[in-house]
């Protein structure tokens, strides 16, 4: 028996245990115990020295039997090897929002809707038959929200709430956090559990987290709720592992093999009995007032909570009255989160810069004395848009009152006028790129003013060479994003004409390239040099010009030259091309930076098959009428019969709605096709859609 072992004076040398399995079965309950006590109950029942004996103990026999190991064993808890992303997860059970609350007059006007919804009225009177509604009352939490899917037990599956119907698969981030049981703690456990919750960071932990950061000389983190999920997002789950998480159950999705506890109050002391975390700040409460006065009493106990929060959550407690009102949109009808109002302070607005995003989008972001509010020091704010900064009525120089709404993203809600100095100056949007120089341009009815040089703009670049790359652009198979990050980073291409310059060896010495992947990638680039018209175009990125917008202006005049050279209106004749999509091309083609990487792709060997002017298709019987493509046809692929429906001049969507002219089916169609036989809509074969194109 190992040193570690024999001083540890643990019921496993008392009991007499000596086989290895026996005493790794008795250390794994008494270290889940200790786990339970320390992270749910908040009550140590042994020093951290003796715990760490205990799981000394087991390391080692773990190590010399590892037949012995399971999943459930709190040495699983370390974090492996960094993964390479995150898996998607699909929610059986959706992960909806709730809808927002954030005066008095909105509880009531819940309380309000879910009474009438239960109960009946008596007669013309006010009152309601039966009792006030019964509330369960939490806190909202400052973290991340996930689900955690337990069958027979066994924590098997953990994922965010993404969307609220995809999320990202973090179950080996999640078996990190100490305060979640990797078993639950029954001997009668439900075939399947799927326990909701919070991934949060408490504020002390926080604050060792980033005195360790200091002391390292690393970043800090901004706040708790930051830290958290960018911890849980992290690919390496030994990172994870490193950072102070915590979790409370607050729902449940999928149960299978359990009876449903009657009321959301039973179904978290149920969670307590089963070794989840559950928030012990709650409350079973009647009515309005009773709502009301649960917001009043956490709000006077926020500031020493250990943990942020943002607000209150209400639900209808019995799961039955839940079922009965349902969900409008996306969110429940028997819930509601009661937030706090935002935290405001004062400082002065220096400056207003802009900055270029992905997309080429400028963005004024005002640059402010700093300022400690909502718990972090704010120096910075989006102003979102020009007219943002004028509705507001900001000017540089101002005294100005800055809001983290939601306690989350700082916000410039105004000035203060008695405040304004006589020296302020107004904002004046630039007319050229600060990164590239290329102009700026603002269409009419938009709001957002944008740099036009796409491809040669060093704060797009990314974007654009991955709009480039794409499959419906130039196709170049092995050209990801990871891969375009690096080229980039490395300043080995700056547009996309760089990329037909690239070598073997360059690509070769790449992260995660070897020679065979940087052959690979080369070929894929010689033949993505044979291209058509309209694939050049959309690869452009011209703003306003998708797919199809692009296959209309191949169609319409043939050649790029011709396209480079139309006026706007000579551009307004292509179907469906209107005055914003027209002067978007006039402008994309008018920057010379533009006009001189298309050169250098010809250069370099990107060709098409020109023709003569086309007629644009609207004269067709099918123009405009709308097609959905469904299953495996048997000659043709799915790009083919699109490109020739829409060569006829018709549109091809990707979802079914009564608005749909024609379904076209192949083999193996799916929800689609129920879909159109639902709706009514004509559902056509191969030989069926052919017939219609030859009759066209």
């Amino acid at each position: 028996m190992s040193d570690s072992l024999t001083k540890s004076g643990t019921a496993v040398a008392r009991a007499g245990i000596t086989s290895p399995a026996e005493q790794a079965a008795r250390l794994r309950a008494e270290l889940e115990q200790h786990n339970y006590a320390y992270y749910v109950l908040d009550a140590p029942t042994v020093p951290d020295a003796e715990y760490d004996r205990l799981y000394a103990a087991l390391v080692q026999i773990e190590t010399e039997h590892p037949e012995l190991v399971t999943p459930d064993s709190p040495t699983q808890r370390v974090g492996g090897q960094p993964a390479t992303g995150f898996a998607t997860v699909t929610h059986k059970v959706p992960m909806l929002s709730l809808n927002n609350g954030f005066a008095d007059e909105d509880v009531v006007a819940f309380d309000r809707r879910v009474s009438e919804a239960l109960y009946e009225r008596d007669g013309d009177a006010n009152d309601l038959f039966g009792q006030a509604v019964e509330y369960a009352c939490e806190l909202k939490f400052d973290g991340l929200a996930v689900a955690l899917r337990y069958e027979d037990g066994l924590l098997v599956k953990a994922a965010t709430r993404g969307d609220g119907t995809t999320g990202e698969d973090v179950t080996a981030n999640i078996k990190t956090v100490r305060s979640i049981p990797l078993r639950l703690r029954t001997r009668t456990p439900p075939a399947v559990l799927e326990a909701r919750g919070e991934v949060l960071m408490f504020r002390r932990d926080f604050e060792k987290m980033n005195e360790r950061q200091r002391e390292a000389g690393e970043k800090e983190f901004a706040n708790p709720r930051n830290a958290a999920a960018g911890s849980l997002r992290q690919l390496d789950s030994r990172v994870t592992a490193r950072r102070p998480l915590s979790f409370f159950s607050y729902g449940i999705g999928e149960l299978l093999g359990a009876d449903m506890p009657p009321t959301h109050d039973a179904l978290l002391r149920w969670y307590l009995e089963l070794g989840l975390p559950v928030c012990d700040r709650r409350a079973v409460v009647h009515g309005a007032g009773g709502l009301l006065a649960f917001y009043r009493e956490v709000g006077q106990a926020r500031a020493s909570l250990p943990y942020d929060i943002d607000g209150v959550v209400y639900k209808v407690n019995r799961l039955d009255e839940q079922q009965r009102l349902g969900f409008v949109s996306r969110a429940p009808r028997f819930a509601l989160a009661h937030k706090f109002p935002a935290q405001e302070a004062l400082t002065t607005l220096l400056d207003i810069e802009v900055q270029v995003g992905r997309t080429g989008a400028i963005t004024p972001v005002a640059r402010l004395a700093p300022v400690f509010v909502g718990g972090v020091t704010v120096t910075n704010a989006t102003l979102h848009n020009e007219d943002e900064v004028r509705r507001k009525d900001l000017l540089i120089g101002d005294t100005v009152i800055v809001r983290r709404a939601g306690d989350v993203i700082p916000e410039v809600v105004g000035a203060v006028l008695e405040r304004r100095p006589a020296d302020a100056r107004a904002f004046v949007m630039p007319s050229a790129c600060p990164v590239c120089g290329s102009a700026i341009e603002r269409l009419p009815d938009e709001a957002i003013a944008r740099c036009t040089g796409g491809l040669i703009c060093a704060a797009q670049r990314k974007q654009a060479l991955w709009h480039f790359a794409q499959r419906r652009a130039l196709d170049i198979d092995g050209l990801g994003e990871k891969l375009i990050d690096q080229l980039v980073d490395q300043h080995l291409i700056r547009t996309p004409a760089d990329l037909f310059k690239l070598g073997l060896a360059k690509l070769a010495a790449l992260d995660r390239m070897a020679d065979k992947s940087a052959s690979n990638l080369l070929a894929a680039l010689e033949q993505a040099k044979h291209t058509t018209l309209a694939r050049f175009i959309y690869a452009l990125g011209i703003r306003h010009v998708g797919e199809a917008t692009a296959k209309d202006l191949a169609r319409h005049f043939g050649m790029l030259d011709r396209l480079m050279a139309a006026s706007e209106a000579e551009l307004l004749e292509v179907n469906d091309v209107g005055p914003v999509v027209a002067q978007s091309i006039a402008n994309f083609f008018a920057e010379p930076h533009n006009v001189e990487v298309i050169e250098q792709l010809r250069a370099a060997g990107v060709s098409w098959a020109e023709s003569e002017p086309q007629r644009a298709a609207a004269v067709s019987p099918l123009a405009g009428k709308t097609f959905v493509l469904t299953g495996t046809l048997p000659t043709l692929s799915r790009e083919q019969a699109k490109e020739r429906l829409e060569a006829a001049g018709a549109k091809v969507a990707g979802s079914v709605s009564k608005k749909t002219d024609y379904v076209v089916a192949g083999a193996e169609a799916g929800s689609k096709l129920a879909k159109a036989e639902e709706l009514g809509v004509p559902v056509l074969d191969e030989d069926g859609m052919l017939a219609l194109l030859d009759a066209n």
